[in-house]
């Protein structure tokens, strides 16, 4: 037996006890977590982040800001990319194999065989967990939309974010951005200040309402705070003054913006200098633009500068497309696998630009993957050069032999990108 078995066994018993996926109410998490004897009202003081994009770098910074700071802190996010323990982080360390099992098991005897889809129960052993384990701050990363999101059970967090809004999981959230920014904006609560990113006037408008319903101050980007790039530095200013930093390790231009909503989330919970260089140096957030070195899949193709990210949606295409431009220049290949559910052309049309070729691929053991013909199809269908690939290893070795010196960027899915994070170990 594997030393992962016991969670395994019990994550594959979670799995069975609802037929939908993504079912979004919060009845069935309130009935758990009140046979758990409510672990909710027990955390450590919550900051809550929503957002269509960079939530998990925005939780990265900030979590790497309070611990420079010398806090201990508990994180939550989603999906795990290689391993479910990723989803939980103790005091600054991943949870341990036995620390899951305990928490799971009890969920799943607490749940009592009632109807609870997997992301609402584990989120329960999680918050189960982080009340159980002293820490400092808790940082929790809404899984999907905010208002009905199994994360959104704190009554008073310290503070919440929203991270930029745009169109994705249009199903469940709405089809207007305006709809979408409504349910990120339902993690809002009465009294508690929430730091907002860079918004379409749609969102920022729908936000700022409800909002004012509730009393909840607002830390806006362009009106509270400011973050640019200049000479090379990330310049930062708000009400308290300016900050003169390095430019984030996670790379992207994007990050910028992520990484002035850290630091508007740290200056208001008034964090001593340390904090504000920890969040630019320290941060570490795998598959959003990931420079992969001496891995297995680099000594395929040894001259290949090789890349990895998991965003899937038009403004992540955007955001890799600028990134990509910002980049010296050298040939360009995308290996590209995606779900059925998302925009596909909509992710792929900025990346048309940037891209000279892509390997379009299967998600190995994904249910829901676009199969490697139909990501081709969308591929031509908005200007790239596209062919089927086997697999990501194939499609590699194919690129080298023709370029071996080409820029390899492996995107379109965090499932592909946690399939490639196995592959290298």
């Amino acid at each position: 037996m594997s030393a992962e078995a016991g969670s395994d066994v019990i994550l594959d018993r979670m799995m069975a006890l609802h037929p939908k996926i993504i079912d979004m109410t919060l009845d069935r998490v309130w009935s758990l977590l009140a046979a758990l004897d409510h672990p909710e009202r027990a955390l450590p003081p919550v900051i809550h982040i929503a957002g269509t994009n960079g939530k998990g770098s925005t939780q990265a910074m900030i979590r790497a800001g309070l611990e420079a700071a010398g806090k201990s802190v508990h994180a939550y996010t989603s999906p795990h990319l290689a391993r479910f323990h990723e989803r939980i982080r103790l005091a600054g360390g991943l949870i341990t194999e036995a620390h899951l099992t305990d928490v799971l098991d009890e969920c799943y005897r607490a749940n009592d065989g009632a109807n609870i889809t997997y992301f609402e129960i584990t989120t329960c052993a999680a918050l189960l967990a982080f009340a159980r384990t002293p820490a400092d701050y808790t940082l929790l990363e809404v899984g999907l939309g905010g208002r009905l999101d199994a994360t959104n059970v704190i009554d008073t967090p310290a503070l919440t974010i929203i991270t930029p809004v745009s169109m994705d999981h249009e199903g469940y959230l709405g089809d207007t951005i305006a709809k979408i920014a409504g349910e990120k904006a339902g993690i809002l609560k009465r009294g508690v200040p929430c730091v907002v990113g860079p918004q379409h006037d749609d969102a920022l408008e729908v936000i700022e309402a409800r909002a004012a319903r509730l009393g909840a101050p607002l830390l806006a980007y362009g009106q509270h705070w400011h973050v640019s790039e200049e000479r090379g530095r990330l310049v930062y200013q708000d009400e308290n003054g300016l900050l003169d930093l390095e430019l984030p390790n996670l790379p992207g231009q994007h990050q910028i913006q992520n990484a002035g909503a850290a630091l508007a989330a740290l200056r208001h919970l008034k964090m001593p200098e340390p904090a504000y260089d920890g969040a630019m140096r320290n941060a570490y957030w795998p598959a959003r633009m990931q420079h992969l070195k001496d891995t297995p899949l680099n000594a395929l193709a040894p001259q290949i500068d090789l890349w990895l990210d998991g965003g899937h949606n038009p403004a992540a295409g955007e955001a890799l497309a600028t990134h990509l431009r910002s980049l010296p220049k050298r040939p360009t290949h995308l290996i590209c696998g995606m779900l059925n559910t998302k925009d596909v052309r909509g992710y792929l049309r900025p990346l048309a630009g940037v891209a000279d070729h892509l390997s379009a691929v299967s998600i190995p053991g994904e249910t829901n993957t676009l199969t490697a013909e139909d990501t081709a199809k969308a591929a031509k269908d908005v200007g790239l050069t596209a062919h089927e690939a086997d697999s990501v290893e194939s499609a590699l070795r194919d690129i080298a032999k023709i370029e071996p010196n080409a820029r390899v960027l492996i995107c379109g899915s965090l499932y592909l990108a946690g399939h490639v994070l196995r592959l290298i170990g």
